[in-house]
């Protein structure tokens, strides 16, 4: 089975940087899409950012750039999420995404990794 788990996250103040990362075991995961996702209380899930497997093209919600970068080591098929200059708005859990060539849809979540940010 395809495992996705995630690490890194844990208390910050604002101001911090955190870095997250995301093991990816089962198969291969050329051509796929990965992606970091949050969810906080109460809300949906929102889109943070996204990479293709050889690192060329990246994608970070409006509410991140500038603050966070995505990157990925596909020898260690690992995806990274690095933040950066942390608000209390971005204390959520966080969880990576596999996503396939050509489609919109992302097939396997990890469990996620708790992020909270005081003020």
């Amino acid at each position: 089975q395809v495992q996705l788990v995630e690490s890194g996250g844990g208390l910050a103040k604002a101001g911090d940087s955190l870095r997250l990362s995301c093991a990816a075991s089962g198969r291969t995961f050329r051509s796929y899409a990965m992606g970091w996702f949050r969810q906080a209380p109460g809300k949906e899930r929102e889109f943070v950012a996204s990479i293709n497997w050889s690192g060329s093209n990246t994608a970070l919600a409006n509410s991140v750039k500038g603050r966070f970068t995505i990157s990925i080591d596909n020898a260690k098929n690992t995806v990274y999420l690095q933040m950066n200059s942390l608000k209390p708005e971005d204390t959520a859990v966080y969880y990576c995404a596999t996503r396939p060539p050509g489609q919109f849809i992302w097939d396997y979540w990890g469990q996620g990794t708790q992020v909270t940010v005081s003020s």
